[in-house]
């Protein structure tokens, strides 16, 4: 029961505070990440991953780690992305890492071209006042990727491992 709680509850909605946050400051708290990553060892406890799973599941959040800091370094993402990324293969480990990672590229793609869109057209003057709207708005500003983390992963959260492994106990 406690497994099925940390992946239905708890990982969903640390991934929605995180995309929250990052929509209204373009930052991720360093406690997300770890919150994630905390959850996730209490899931592993609560599931009984035997120890080669667990350190599939640690191999998985090591590359995204490596590949997030890499992304990074070139500018593509920032660091509070870079550290979600990691925390959500952690939870996934090596064998949904590809297709996580392909659904959020492909929300981030959505995300950007949505924004291009929206900041093409005027700002209606209601939304001007609230900084958060204005700085989305803006054309030159970033697209806070940690949404696209978050909604590639609700959407293939059903068919990962770790929701059929909850859904087992």
């Amino acid at each position: 029961m406690l497994a099925e709680f940390l992946v239905l509850a708890v990982l969903p909605l640390l991934l929605i505070a995180a995309g929250v946050w990052d929509l209204a400051s373009y930052t991720i708290p360093n406690t997300l990440s770890l919150a994630l990553a905390g959850a996730f060892l209490l899931f592993a406890f609560a599931a009984g991953l035997p120890v080669a799973g667990l350190a599939d599941h640690l191999g998985a959040g090591l590359i995204g780690l490596t590949l997030g800091f890499a992304l990074f370094a070139f500018g593509f993402i920032g660091g509070g992305d870079a550290k979600l990324f990691a925390a959500v293969l952690l939870w996934l480990g090596l064998r949904d890492s590809l297709p996580y990672a392909l659904a959020a590229s492909v929300m981030g793609g959505a995300l950007t071209l949505l924004l291009v869109a929206l900041r093409r057209r005027p700002l209606p003057p209601q939304l001007a006042h609230r900084a958060w709207i204005a700085r989305l708005h803006d054309p030159k500003g970033a697209v806070p990727y940690g949404v696209a983390l978050a909604a590639g992963l609700f959407l293939i959260l059903p068919q990962t491992e770790i929701f059929r492994l909850a859904a087992r106990l």
